[in-house]
């Protein structure tokens, strides 16, 4: 069983209250979910309302589909959002 994880750093400078930022992280997240199918979250700085921090996983068997997954959905985002992308963590297990 290969897991492959990845968190996104966004950045989104427009953004002015928590309320702006909930609107823009429930889009991202609901629109990945069900395009790719992967498990994905907000997993830090919920607090910090220009700053974006979202987390998904892939399960499969192996690891080379689990990173073409994963550079699909980091190439979803970057595409689907006004967000800039600032870093990008990726773990496979």
């Amino acid at each position: 069983m290969i897991v492959g994880t990845c968190k996104v750093y966004l950045r989104a400078e427009w953004v002015l209250s928590l309320k702006d930022k909930r609107t823009v992280v429930k889009s991202i997240v609901e629109k990945t979910k069900h395009k790719f199918n992967v498990s994905v979250a907000e997993i830090e700085l919920q607090d910090v309302h220009k700053n974006i921090v979202i987390g998904f996983a892939c399960v499969t068997n192996k690891v080379s589909y689990a990173n073409s997954i994963i550079d699909n959905v980091i190439n979803y985002i970057e595409n689907n959002t006004n967000a800039v992308v600032e870093d990008v963590v990726i773990e496979i297990l």
